[in-house]
């Protein structure tokens, strides 16, 4: 059951949130219960409004939802959890984060928001997950719904290489900062027919190592490979944590909001 939690004025307008909403339909556990869980912000009286989901990061091992700091106006923002390692392994945060978006693409016209309009986000670990979902059809397949259907995938700082921590869970003993183009990578599926992409990272000189080469090389693949529309943004002076709330304008921009 959804809880709504009340009303607060956020740029001028009022943002009404629902919480502890379940995306899947069983729960087969507690932690399942405590994590698989997504809250949404909207203004009062929405309708029709393009959608951001959005995951935390945390390297796939901590951190919980929350919402980006951003401009909420003319959005629907939905942040979900996952469930983390060491008490799952891959592919589950992969699967709960297809999950997620699959009840969004679904259920998101309840909440004032366009279903054909659904922007799939998130930051550093969020990002990983993000790409992995609009990237690689077989997650969202699963749930009997099309990467495709997605109006657009923006990763921000996310590791589009196969991730470090998924490289570990899989085996792999070597340095963490070798790069593995693996079917665990976002890399592993360009494609000419995917949604939009918009690729945001922080300042090179101070982000996560590799992390802002390997966000332009997919970039850069992305449209040797023929996909139409593609962005990527390298914004100066912010670092890895930072990036996450400085990329908020360059996002609403890509939606289709406060453009000049």
């Amino acid at each position: 059951m959804k809880r709504i939690l009340g009303t607060a004025v956020l740029f001028g307008l009022f943002s009404v949130r629902a919480a502890d909403i379940p995306y899947y339909g069983e729960m087969t556990n507690e932690y399942q219960r405590e994590r698989c869980q997504l809250e949404i912000k909207t203004s009062d009286g929405a309708t029709n409004l393009p959608v951001l989901i959005f995951f935390h990061g945390g390297g796939l091992s901590g951190g919980k939802k929350h919402f980006p700091k951003m401009n909420f106006s003319n959005l629907v923002v939905v942040t979900a959890g996952y469930r983390l390692s060491p008490k799952v392994t891959y592919p589950v945060f992969i699967q709960d984060a297809a999950a997620a978006t699959t009840w969004v693409l679904k259920n998101i016209g309840n909440y004032g928001g366009d279903p054909k309009r659904v922007y799939i986000s998130g930051h550093s670990a969020g990002g990983y997950l993000a790409a992995m979902v609009g990237m690689d059809p077989q997650w969202l397949q699963a749930n009997g719904v099309s990467n495709l259907e997605l109006a657009g995938i923006i990763p921000i700082s996310g590791q589009m290489t196969t991730h470090f921590n998924v490289k570990k869970m899989l085996g792999d003993r070597g340095p963490m900062y070798r790069p593995l183009i693996t079917p665990e990578a976002p890399l592993y599926h360009c494609a000419s027919n995917l949604p939009p992409v918009c690729l945001i990272t922080g300042d090179r000189k101070i982000e996560w190592k590799c992390r802002v080469e390997e966000n332009q090389l997919l970039a850069v693949s992305l449209k040797a490979v023929g996909c139409p529309r593609v962005e990527f943004h390298e914004v100066p002076k912010e670092n890895h944590g930072s990036i996450g709330t400085a990329a908020m304008p360059i996002v609403r921009k890509f939606i289709g909001l406060d453009v000049e």
